[in-house]
């Protein structure tokens, strides 16, 4: 892919998004006073967590890589994390409310995104080149993710031609004084409800402008941080199934999205976290029905196709368009969700 040397993205910066909480109300705990959870800072307290997570492996002062994989349940760093692409993660602090990265030439699905302190993803970007973006926050996270479909090493290679100099680390970034167990028991709420839900699709407002709805902006900071916005042909469009049941064989027969870049289905466990011994199936691998539509199962046994056995645990699944088409963008349902059906080959 190629575009000019310098791209410049520019979004207005809202003023009021710091690297402090407004208005926050503080509470004193063992001596350490913390900030008080609200629904009003809710978004910045999650992202606060991400980003003390990331930054407890280095990515305050250098370039961390995934080796593999994302770790399975709770020792993963962030909810939901991909299955199917490798992430790249620096914490950087603002230059006159710009930051920089680059993208070099690949030979995989390759992205960054870059999200501000209130857990929006103010830009994604998909094409090879150098990037100065505007943030409306002191810090920002910015996420590489680089495709799978040539396998695991190559992911990693792809990671290894990032330019590092680009990154201005935030080296000063302080974690935000919040009660991190609090936190964690308002995501597990939040979460709850999105796995009671029958079809729960993202929206990631790309600035805190553009929240319209601040109990859904919870909702998808608790279930999905960190997911980029819906746009045509270049963004991607997320949603969750409800809970599901592991003693149940489940399938979802759908036409090929046919995304810009792939789809992909991957199992998470109650709380959003990868199961272990449990993979994705993409359009990378999957295999098609005789008519090209495609059928994915669940718990269905090995001849089953395109089966993802959850080893027993319930679980919730997330489909993932990647450079999303305007007719998946603009379905009300997603596809994939709105065809699951229960088997009679149900297991006892």
């Amino acid at each position: 892919m190629n575009i000019a040397n310098i791209a410049t993205l520019s979004l207005i910066a809202s003023a009021f998004i710091t690297s402090s909480v407004v208005a926050a109300d503080t509470t004193q705990t063992h001596d350490t006073q913390t900030i008080k959870i609200t629904e009003q800072n809710f978004t910045h307290a999650e992202t606060a967590r991400n980003y003390r997570n990331w930054a407890s492996k280095g990515a305050t002062h250098e370039f961390v890589k995934m080796q593999g994989l994302p770790p399975r349940g709770k020792a993963a760093p962030t909810v939901q994390m991909n299955d199917d692409t490798l992430y790249g993660v620096a914490i950087v602090k603002a230059i006159d409310g710009f930051v920089t990265f680059s993208i070099p030439k690949t030979n995989n699905y390759m992205a960054v995104q870059v999200v501000t302190e209130r857990g929006h993803g103010q830009h994604y970007v998909v094409e090879d080149g150098h990037y100065s973006v505007s943030v409306e926050s002191e810090y920002a996270f910015v996420l590489y993710r680089s495709g799978t479909e040539n396998g695991i090493s190559q992911a990693k290679a792809e990671l290894d031609k990032i330019d590092t100099s680009d990154f201005n680390f935030a080296t000063d970034y302080q974690v935000q004084p919040y009660n991190y167990d609090d936190v964690e028991a308002w995501v597990k709420k939040y979460t709850q409800e999105v796995n009671n839900l029958k079809n729960f699709t993202y929206t990631f407002p790309r600035t805190s402008d553009k929240v319209t709805d601040l109990h859904q902006w919870n909702l998808e900071n608790a279930a999905g941080w960190g997911g980029a916005s819906p746009e045509a042909l270049v963004g991607n469009k997320y949603s969750n199934s409800p809970k599901l049941k592991a003693n149940v064989c489940y399938t979802t027969t759908f036409a090929d999205p046919e995304n810009q870049f792939f789809t992909s289905i991957t199992a998470y466990d109650a709380d959003k976290y990868l199961i272990e011994g449990v993979r994705h199936v993409s359009s990378n691998t999957w295999q098609k029905n005789a008519d090209d539509s495609v059928t994915v199962s669940f718990n269905c046994g090995d001849s089953a196709k395109n089966n993802i056995d959850t080893k027993g645990k319930d679980f919730t699944f997330t489909s993932r368009h990647y450079g999303v088409t305007p007719k998946i963008m603009a379905a009300k349902q997603d596809p994939v969700i709105s065809a699951l059906k229960t088997s009679a080959l149900a297991t006892q």
